[in-house]
C-alpha cells in the first residue's frame, strides 16, 4: 500500500476536522545519542530516522495551519515540585536534567517555529499532567491529536490514553515514536497502542495533512 492510499484511511485527519501535532519529550536527555541517559531509547529513535520524520510532519502541519506542540520535562534545579514517587521519576530526581540545561533542550536537529507551543513540566510522565495542554487544544478547536515522541513504554501510551479520555481522537505515526528497545516498542504498539489510537506512518500523515492544506485529495 502506498502512503497516499493509506492516508485515506486515517481516521480523524480529514478536511474540516482540526488536528494538532503533539511531540512528547524529544529532548537531548532522551533521544540525542551524545547526551541521552537511556542509550537504548536514543538508539531506537536514531536508527529509524525519527527526528527527520517528525520534522516532515510538523512542517506539513504548519502548512495546513494546524498547531505544533512540544512537550518537555524540565524540573527545577532544586527539584521543588518534582516527586520521586516511581522508578522513572526517582531517576529524574537524581539526574542532572534541569530547566535551562543542555539536557532539557529539544533534539538539536528538530526544526521549530516561533508560532509553536511549548508545554514544560516539572513533574509527571505525560503532557497533560498539570499543564495547560488541554486548554490550548480546546481554544484552538482541536479534535484530533497527532502524537509522537517518547517513550512508547510510558509517555506515549500514557499521553494517548489521557487524550482519548478527554474526547480527542488520536493518530500515532509509528515511525515518530521510540521505545527502550525495538522489541518492547513493537510489542506495545501491537498489543496496547493500537487499541486506543489509529496507528499509521509519517508519510501517510504528511500526505493527509497536505491534502487538507491544498484541498487536493491524496
Amino acid at each position: 500500500m502506498t502512503a497516499a492510499d493509506s492516508s485515506r484511511a486515517i481516521r480523524g485527519l480529514v478536511s474540516g476536522r482540526r488536528a494538532a501535532v503533539v511531540i512528547h519529550e524529544w529532548q537531548r536527555v532522551t533521544v540525542d545519542p551524545s547526551t541521552a541517559t537511556v542509550p537504548g531509547l536514543a538508539e531506537h529513535a536514531r536508527s529509524r530516522g525519527a527526528t527527520d520524520r517528525i520534522n516532515a510532519i510538523t512542517t506539513a502541519a504548519r502548512a495546513a495551519d494546524m498547531p505544533v506542540v512540544w512537550s518537555t520535562i524540565e524540573p527545577r534545579r532544586d527539584r521543588i515540585g518534582t516527586s520521586g514517587g516511581c522508578l522513572v521519576l526517582a531517576g529524574l530526581i537524581n539526574s542532572t536534567l534541569a530547566a535551562g540545561t543542555e539536557l532539557a533542550e529539544l533534539h538539536p536537529d528538530l526544526v521549530t517555529m516561533e508560532s509553536d507551543i511549548w508545554i514544560r513540566r516539572v513533574h509527571g510522565l505525560t503532557p497533560f499532567h498539570h499543564t495547560e495542554l488541554e486548554s490550548y487544544l480546546r481554544q484552538l478547536r482541536v479534535e484530533t491529536v497527532i502524537f509522537g515522541g517518547v517513550s512508547t513504554n510510558i509517555g506515549v501510551i500514557g499521553g494517548v490514553i489521557e487524550a482519548v479520555n478527554r474526547g480527542f481522537s488520536v493518530v500515532v505515526p509509528e515511525d515518530c515514536i521510540a521505545g527502550s528497545s525495538p522489541e518492547v516498542h513493537d510489542f506495545l504498539v501491537a498489543h496496547q497502542l493500537r487499541l486506543v489510537a489509529t496507528i499509521t506512518d509519517s508519510a501517510s500523515v504528511v500526505a493527509a495533512l497536505t491534502a487538507i492544506s491544498t484541498g487536493v485529495p491524496a
